[in-house]
């Protein structure tokens, strides 16, 4: 009967030591459908790893890490707020660089604007929807339309007058890109990725010429207070593999590794 029950108690243990150990990942908002695909993908070669996602804009994260909030890895949609971060001494060892991006212009399918470039959205009337003050997007969205005012062809006026139809700034791009896909928008500005094989029946992507275009940068790296550094290292790492920069650019990201000799573009 007691070796029984020591063989029990044992098993019991062994159980209990295989459960996966939480690994918590703070990611900028556009990165969700990206890094989902990664964590089925991480999850399978690291079965002894859960990890679990925090998604939302940059500046919120950052915030949130910077306020003590739990976290092992920080994903963020530009260098600044990594820095915000790693400035309050929330990050630990040299960010990397692991993904680029680009903004995208959408509206509803039907276009009941009749937005077809970037000049319509100047148009009066139009109700345009932008990320917020303090989100990544949002700085890469005023740098591209303050190109653009700065061309004959557009002239000083063009960025006050898409200013003036701004009907709401959100959080992230995600809430931007619902406000367009309830039909609240005209259009929104958001990233590549965020147009995505599920949604792309309810909504127009309409190209961005790259030279106006921005490429935002995402850096990635352990926060100083992960209570597991070797697991954040490992899925660093798998970002930045070929299989994790394939996923990448599967769902438009643009990766920093090369594959079939071309990255960065």
């Amino acid at each position: 009967m007691a070796a029984a029950l020591l063989l029990i108690l044992l098993a019991g243990s062994v159980t209990q030591a295989a459960q996966p150990q939480a690994l918590i990942v703070f990611a900028a908002a556009s990165l969700t459908d990206a890094f989902l695909a990664i964590e089925t993908r991480f999850e399978a070669a690291h079965p002894d790893t859960d990890v679990i996602y925090n998604f939302a804009g940059s500046s919120t994260l950052a915030a949130q890490i910077l306020q003590g909030a739990p976290a092992d890895v920080f994903a963020s949609a530009n260098p600044h707020q990594m820095d915000a971060a790693r400035a309050g001494g929330q990050i630990a060892g040299e960010p990397q660089i692991f993904a680029y991006n680009r903004l995208a212009l959408i509206t509803p399918a039907d276009n009941p604007a009749g937005i077809e470039s970037l000049r319509d959205l100047a148009t009066p009337g139009v109700r345009l929807v932008i990320a917020g003050l303090g989100v990544p997007a949002r700085a890469y969205t005023d740098a591209m339309f303050s190109r653009l005012a700065s061309a004959p062809t557009y002239g000083r006026d063009y960025w006050a007058a898409v200013r003036a139809n701004v009907v709401s700034e959100e959080e992230n791009v995600r809430q931007v890109l619902l406000k367009v896909l309830l039909g609240e928008a005209d259009a929104g500005i958001v990233y590549r990725s965020d147009v995505t094989p599920g949604n792309t029946d309810r909504l127009r992507a309409l190209p961005i010429p790259r030279l106006i275009n921005a490429r935002a940068q995402y850096p990635i790296a352990i926060t100083a207070g992960s209570a597991q550094p070797e697991r954040a290292a490992q899925f660093i790492d798998y970002v930045l593999s070929e299989p994790g920069q394939t996923i990448l650019a599967a769902w438009s990201l643009i990766p920093v590794r090369s594959l079939d000799g071309a990255a960065g573009s």
